[in-house]
């Protein structure tokens, strides 16, 4: 690709469970590719305590799941707009903010684009959900500053930031004939977002698109959620989630909840919290759950099984058929299992919560269902089947076209930023 003398502005989709860096010259947008040839990169990063590296994407999880010392974090993103995000934690060179974590991951994904661009960019824009939290301004407003801090930590001297779903529509107007009016349904890890556009080839060519964006909503609900209803429901069970112990009452949940969740896993290996898994035993009638629970802990394995859930979500969409969850790392040969009709019926609260968002969506646009040319799906978890089997459903008769479900939003981010 033949770059101008000034490097163009690059598109960062920096999300809860992958990312992505697209650029534009000479008006076509195109990912980088930025872990080998591939054009995502999983947002975990691993702080190895033995040689004392830092490890990203991919190879981060592969040094976790080997079983090298050293701490592992993903949903980074989750954490934005939290109280957490100025809180320091602990790390082989010391203690860091998750800012400043954030940060690290940002320097390295401009580093690698820079590799593939001839020196590392300046000017980037970075895709934001509708609401990083629900119903709150504030912490919203606190949640998009400290990833401008963390930007501009990482190196970037021009930042600007665009919604996600509108992103997503820039790159999809790049594949339409006419103009279309269009629901973008942006699915990804952490949230679901929804926007109603006029797209079309004369309209690409306006500098001022305002007009053009019918609505927009969002709510706090994605594959990390629907990861950790799944890991509740199938696998924790096995762990003591809901076991009644002699005295006729539940083992208290807060662990379980916390076990399943990425961004919180790494909490429950603190020396206070093992302890305090351990004074649980007494809440067993089966103690045998609880040796499961304590020997995830103790080995830390709670990644892995969160991994585990997560393969076994996408095995049964793609397969639409029942799939086993291996637990094996907590005792030998104990397994879960998971089945599609467990997954439509386990996600059906939450799925019925984002669709109605995209109902708002539409409704706020002053439209009916009935008037929309397509929707688009783009991010990850748009492509669950469960959901899309949910919208043609609620959306009869709409197109549902499939997009790129990684890349999308990145290509539409870098189409919004000027052309080199």
């Amino acid at each position: 690709m033949k770059l101008p003398s000034s490097l163009p502005t690059i598109g960062i989709d920096f999300g809860t469970s992958n990312s992505a860096v697209a650029c534009r010259v000479d008006g076509a947008a195109r990912l980088l590719p930025i872990e080998g040839t591939a054009t995502t990169l999983p947002t975990a990063i691993f702080f190895n305590a033995e040689d004392r590296t830092t490890h990203f994407g991919r190879d981060a999880i592969g040094q976790y799941l080997s079983g090298t010392e050293g701490r592992l974090m993903r949903s980074l993103k989750s954490l934005l707009g939290s109280a957490l995000m100025q809180e320091k934690t602990a790390i082989y060179d010391g203690l860091v903010s998750f800012e400043d974590i954030i940060a690290r991951f940002l320097r390295e994904l401009a580093q690698r684009a820079g590799r593939e661009l001839g020196r590392v960019p300046e000017r980037v824009v970075i895709g934001r959900p509708v609401h990083f939290v629900d119903d709150d301004s504030k912490r919203d407003e606190r949640a998009e500053e400290s990833l401008r801090h963390a930007a501009r930590a990482a190196g970037f001297h021009d930042i600007a930031f665009q919604l996600e779903p509108i992103a997503a529509a820039f790159d999809y107007e790049q594949r339409v004939a006419k103009e279309s009016l269009v629901l973008i349904v942006d699915v990804g890890g952490g949230t679901s977002d929804f926007t109603v556009v006029r797209v079309g080839p004369e309209r690409a060519a306006r500098e001022d698109r305002s007009s053009d964006v019918l609505a927009t909503s969002g709510v706090h609900i994605g594959g990390t959620d629907f990861d950790q209803r799944l890991n509740l429901d199938r696998v924790m069970p096995e762990f003591g989630f809901r076991h009644t112990g002699a005295q006729g009452r539940e083992v208290p949940s807060k662990v379980f909840f916390e076990l399943s969740s990425w961004h919180l896993i790494n909490w429950l290996y603190a020396a206070k919290a093992v302890r305090q898994a351990k004074d649980l035993r007494t809440s067993y009638s089966d103690t045998r759950l609880h040796d499961r629970l304590m020997t995830v802990l103790e080995e830390r394995h709670g990644h892995r099984i969160a991994s585990e859930v997560e393969q076994a979500k996408i095995d049964a969409s793609v397969n639409d058929a029942p799939t086993a969850i291996d637990l094996s790392c907590a005792e030998p040969g104990l397994a879960a299992s998971l089945s599609p009709a467990d997954m439509a019926q386990q996600l059906s609260p939450l799925l019925e919560n984002v669709v109605a968002c995209a109902h708002a969506c539409v409704k706020r646009a002053g439209l009916r269902s009935g008037d929309l040319d397509a929707i688009y799906l783009t991010g990850g978890s748009s492509a669950l089947r469960p959901f899309q089997q949910a919208l043609r459903r609620s959306f009869a008769g709409v197109n549902l076209v499939e997009g790129d479900l990684f890349g999308g939003v990145a290509t539409g981010l870098a189409c919004a930023g000027p052309v080199a």
